[in-house]
């Protein structure tokens, strides 16, 4: 099934994560250091001779390294941001685990050390790692072959990537069976992969019944193509299930009636705090029912409903349903058909979130109307928005007040997302001026494909090239000038990584036009007159201040 969110030609893309390879080589000498050099920890606890550091750091990075990836292939559409930071806190933590053994560790115990650096691999058992590919019983006998040892901690698998046959899922049964008693986290998306029908479906009742009664708090069944017939099939486990926080059923082909088998089959989401539902053909109809589960799950923090061909009566009820999860940080329905009146009732919704840090609303056909509403509603709310994307909207000038207004208030934006619409330089000009003082935090402005000329984009780039911690200005796919472009550049001068490409600019766009408007700029400023120019005035900076 197409992914119709990552289809649509976005041009400001940033990922953080995964790290190149000289930058983990890095961070392990930083770690060899910390463990062998002189800090105040091994001060306190002792310190590592540089062969055992070495030695140390390299495990805890590779463990390090595999908890944080694991976190980015759950939210794959992310920048990679929460990656980074469990990479860095795990590594912080394994460290520190290290050097509270003491300096007995560097002598006496060089393997007990190495061995409680690794100690996270036991709880946590994964074959997703190379290529994808299928498993039949010999290889599953080779693969599962850990989890069959006695005393063992596992109480995290992941059996993602690789596509398990009759033959396999025979062998894995008995296997998941006798660990029912401490498994909490269960990853079987993409698990039968390429198999027929029948036999995909009859793989998933195995496992659902050897997973029969797990207290599980993560279950992840994505890139299965379930489909009412898929979701019935694991219809064993998800009926155990009565203590779920996280329930991942992405790329699933759910569709009405699997949303309807979805609501029906889970008996509590009490505790569910993740539920994503992203790239499934749900329509209004499937809306509805997953609104069920929504109203039902009232500790919700994390909801994805996006590219689910949701349209303006689905999205009215998934706004109403929404209003019981008081509890909500990271809302994202993007590339759905809303349309103004949805846009309109969720507004209303987010007017009394008092928890919501990121919002992903592009694409929703909102135009002016919704956009406003929702505009207001998020100034007036105490969300600490960090992630506000409203990209392909239909968004003209009509709207900007409101937008600049709420940006005005979020202290916390880092980023702001409002390519394809069509805010020309009066609504650049506007958005500028509500982030030109504090807003310490902001990294991320994408204004691109929004008709902007010299003159928006010069109001922006005098605003954020003075910004500390500022990463990405993306302004392409807009119509400026050629003599535009080179002035923005060159406010960019001493720090040209700040400024995306400009590829796509077209500054013959709308033949003539720019010309005129640069050559009016030009005389209004130096007669003290036009209204643009005079909102530009408090913007202009020296690049040598």
């Amino acid at each position: 099934m197409a992914d119709t969110l990552d289809s649509r030609p976005h041009a400001f893309s940033i990922k953080l994560w995964p790290p190149s390879l000289p930058t983990r080589q890095a961070l392990i000498e930083r770690i060899t250091n910390n463990l062998s050099s002189k800090t105040i920890f091994t001060e306190k606890y002792g310190s590592l001779t540089r062969e055992q550091a070495m030695e140390n750091a390299k495990r805890i990075e590779d463990v390090a390294f595999s908890t944080a990836n694991q976190q980015f292939e759950r939210e794959p559409d992310g920048d990679g941001g929460l990656a980074v930071q469990l990479y860095a806190k795990e590594c912080s933590k394994l460290i520190l685990e290290i050097l509270k053994k003491g300096p007995v560790a560097k002598v006496a115990t060089k393997e007990s050390v190495s061995e409680e650096a690794a100690s996270p691999r036991e709880t946590f058992f994964d074959i997703s790692k190379g290529k994808r590919a299928f498993i039949e019983a010999e290889e599953a006998e080779e693969l599962l072959k850990p989890l069959k040892e006695p005393g063992n901690a596992y109480t995290k698998i992941c059996f993602s990537n690789r596509s398990f046959g009759l033959g396999a899922a025979r062998v894995a049964e008995p296997i998941l069976a006798s660990l029912k008693d401490q498994l909490k986290e269960v990853d079987l998306s993409d698990f039968v992969a390429g198999r027929p029908e029948v036999e995909a479906l009859e793989v998933m009742n195995i496992f659902s019944d050897a997973l029969q009664g797990c207290i599980l708090s993560s279950l992840n069944l994505s890139e299965n193509a379930l489909g009412e017939k898929g979701v019935r099939a694991f219809g064993t486990l998800l009926k155990s299930q009565s203590s779920l926080e996280e329930l991942y059923l992405m790329n699933d082909g759910i569709s009405k009636e699997a949303a309807q088998a979805v609501s029906e089959l889970i008996p509590s989401t009490d505790n569910l705090r993740v539920l994503q539902f992203h790239n499934n053909m749900t329509g209004d109809e499937g809306a509805v029912a997953i609104a069920e589960v929504v109203k039902r799950s009232p500790l919700l923090e994390n909801f994805r409903c996006s590219s689910t061909r949701v349209g303006t009566e689905g999205g009215i009820v998934l706004s109403e349903a929404l209003e019981h999860c008081t509890h909500m940080e990271k809302l994202d329905l993007r590339d759905n058909m809303f349309g103004t009146e949805a846009g309109v009732s969720l507004s209303k919704t987010l007017s009394s979130f008092k928890h919501l840090t990121e919002l992903y609303l592009s694409y929703l056909n909102l135009e002016d109307e919704g956009t406003i509403a929702i505009a207001n509603a998020l100034k007036e709310s105490a969300s600490p928005i960090e992630v506000l994307e409203m990209a392909g909207n239909d968004i003209t000038v009509e709207a900007a007040s409101a937008i600049t207004a709420c940006v005005a208030t979020k202290q916390q934006l880092s980023k702001l997302n409002l390519s394809e619409n069509e805010l020309k330089d009066e609504g650049c000009v506007q958005i500028a001026k509500s982030i030109e003082d504090d807003h310490s935090k902001l990294q991320y402005i994408d204004m691109s494909t929004n008709y902007i000329r010299r003159a928006g984009a010069r109001a922006l780039a005098h605003v954020v090239v003075k910004k500390e911690g500022f990463k990405m200005l993306n302004i392409d796919g807009n119509i400026i000038s050629e003599e535009g472009i080179e002035e923005v550049k060159e406010i960019f001068k001493k720090s040209p990584e700040l400024l995306g490409a400009l590829d796509e600019n077209d500054p013959d766009g709308e033949e003539g036009e720019d010309d005129e408007e640069d050559e009016e700029d030009e005389e209004n400023e130096a007669n003290g007159n036009g209204e643009l120019e005079s909102k530009l005035k408090n913007l202009e900076v020296n690049q040598d201040d």
